[in-house]
């Protein structure tokens, strides 16, 4: 068969691109070098919300935090981490300390593959809990680093649908403060670009959380979103007469309001409310966030990153929440949340929280109501001097 003169030229000129895109081949590159890192957050100000109110738990008054910086043969470096509330971070160091040095010699963006060989390098502590929230910090820097390589945000190179999102603050909203601290908080919340409020419930006595919630929606009036939590501290009963009775409110969501393990509670009480019911921060796999997503358990499922095992089980359970119909509200860890909440197909929520701004050198834009997705590369944050004088111990893995 032979080929008409314009075949031939079509084909002369479509060589003469390919061979050029040669040049720009993927040049193979290995993970030379880990670096762990423990630090503790002080907080200005003991915290308190409903548990320790009910006497389960004492105020906090520190975060502990596990860092993983990643260098590779070529010079690209990566920054991830983890945290834990109360007790948990010194577990969640020795675990990656155990199993991180199965990364050196990996291609850095092999991200599922090198994943996997450090669930099985730790396969005999289970795949929840504090064994995937020690790999979180890892996965979440091999994200980083091949963001960072490309150049791209995060969220840019996941493939993101918005380049902002809709954003509430918590921290002002704890129980520990007077309503008056609250309501000022609020008021400075608004001013900042911050758009919607939430605030802690749960105490024991609950005309004083009506009391609170209906002294915060008179101050920012009826347009303002407003959220609240009761942090797992309500009984069944409890939580459908409250729910009845906080309507008036026009919420956004009632958060927690049953153990994080009552599926089934969860389930009936978002069948018999009209607000939406949110859950799901403190679960700590994927496969826990399945049954709650299974059993129509929520309107609004809250998951945290750092808490599942990192980006690439993030990106598993946000499939299965958009199939399923949900709205997202990632926990906590806005500087991971705003990328991952910016790619999901529905419009989300992320959670505005000051107190990590003194681990990093850079800070996330608020306007309008909205986070701003930042233009810098990965992740978008530097450890700051002051995360390295709260470093309590260090442990590094190949060669620096």
């Amino acid at each position: 068969m032979t080929s008409s003169p314009a075949t031939i030229s079509t084909l002369s000129e479509r060589s003469g691109p390919l061979a050029a895109g040669a040049e720009h081949e993927y040049t193979p590159d290995v993970i030379r070098h880990v670096r762990l890192s423990t630090a503790r957050l002080p907080l200005a100000t003991p915290i308190s919300d409903a548990k320790v109110f009910t006497g389960r738990q004492k105020p906090m008054t520190e975060v502990a935090f596990l860092f993983a910086e990643i260098t590779t043969e070529q010079g690209h470096e990566g920054l991830g981490f983890s945290y834990s509330k109360r007790a948990g971070g010194p577990a969640q160091y020795a675990h990656a300390r155990e199993v991180a040095e199965v990364m050196i010699g990996e291609d850095p963006n092999d991200i599922a593959k090198v994943y996997t060989k450090l669930l099985w390098a730790g396969a005999s502590v289970g795949r929840s809990g504090v064994a995937t929230q020690a790999l979180a910090a890892l996965d979440i820097a091999l994200y980083d680093l091949k963001a960072k390589r490309a150049g791209l945000p995060l969220a840019k190179l996941l493939g993101s649908h918005r380049d902002s999102v809709r954003t509430y603050n918590t921290s002002g909203g704890f129980l520990n403060a007077s309503i008056e601290e609250v309501k000022e908080r609020a008021s400075q919340s608004i001013e900042e670009g911050i758009g919607g409020i939430k605030i802690k419930v749960g105490l024991p006595d609950s005309a004083e959380d009506l009391r609170r919630v209906a002294a915060v929606r008179e101050h920012i009036g009826p347009d303002v979103p407003l959220m609240v939590d009761a942090n797992q501290q309500w009984d069944r009963a409890t939580a459908l007469r409250m729910g009845r009775r906080l309507e008036e409110f026009d919420l956004v969501w009632i958060e927690e309001p049953l153990d994080a393990y009552d599926v089934q509670g969860h389930a009936d009480l978002t069948a018999a409310l009209d607000t939406p019911i949110a859950t799901g921060e403190m679960l700590a796999s994927v496969a826990e966030h399945e049954r709650l997503i299974a059993a129509r358990a929520c309107d609004i499922i809250q998951p945290d990153a750092p808490r599942v095992g990192g980006i690439t089980q993030f990106q598993r359970l946000a499939t299965l929440a958009d199939q399923a119909g949900l709205d997202l509200a990632p926990h906590f860890a806005m500087e991971i949340h705003l990328h991952l909440a910016a790619t999901y197909p529905r419009e989300p929520w992320v959670e505005h929280f000051d107190w990590l701004d003194p681990l990093f050198n850079e800070r996330l834009e608020t306007a309008g109501g909205r986070m701003l997705l930042p233009q810098r590369p990965g992740l978008g944050v530097s450890l700051s001097d002051q995360a390295r004088a709260w470093t309590l111990e260090t442990a590094e893995f190949g060669r620096a």
